[in-house]
C-alpha cells in the first residue's frame, strides 16, 4: 500500500499554490478598473465603427499641471483626443473619483457619470442621449 506523501514535518500534503479568485481577494484597484470596463460596456453600442477604437483607461492621480483652462480642483476624467500615434482615449482619475464617493454603490454610480459625460463630450451629444438616468443638467 503506497505511503501518502509527507513533507519533512510531517504536515501532510500542500495544497493547491494558487486558488480559484474570490471576490474578496480583489484589491480595491482592481475593482475600480471593473467598474470602468462595465461602464464602458455599457457604452461601446454608441461608440460606432468610427470610435470603435477609443481606449479606456485608468490612472491613480491626474497630471500636476492642468492646462490654464481647466478648473484648479482635481478632475475625475478626461478625455484624450486621436493623434497619430494612439485612438482615443477616456481616463478615470481612481483616487478623485475615491475620495468623492461615500461608498461602492456610490462609486459605481460616480465612474459610469465620469464615462458616460467624457464618450457624450468625444460623440458631441448630451450625457443624458447615451444614459437616461444622467442628469440633463450636468
Amino acid at each position: 500500500m503506497p505511503v501518502p506523501h509527507r513533507d519533512r514535518r510531517d504536515r501532510g500534503r500542500r495544497g493547491p499554490l494558487a486558488w480559484p479568485p474570490l471576490p474578496v481577494m480583489s484589491s480595491r484597484r482592481e475593482r475600480f478598473d471593473d467598474l470602468v470596463l462595465d461602464a464602458a460596456d455599457r457604452l461601446r453600442e454608441h461608440l460606432g465603427v468610427r470610435y470603435g477604437a477609443t481606449q479606456f483607461a485608468v490612472q491613480e492621480v491626474p497630471p500636476t499641471d492642468p492646462a490654464p483652462w481647466e478648473e484648479q480642483v482635481a478632475p475625475l476624467g478626461r478625455l484624450l483626443r486621436a493623434d497619430a500615434a494612439h485612438p482615443d482615449r477616456v481616463v478615470v482619475y481612481r483616487r478623485p473619483v475615491e475620495a468623492r464617493a461615500h461608498d461602492e454603490q456610490d462609486l459605481a454610480q460616480i465612474v459610469q457619470e465620469v464615462v458616460t459625460e467624457q464618450v457624450a463630450a468625444l460623440l458631441g451629444v448630451p450625457a443624458h442621449e447615451l444614459d437616461p438616468d444622467a442628469d440633463p443638467d450636468g
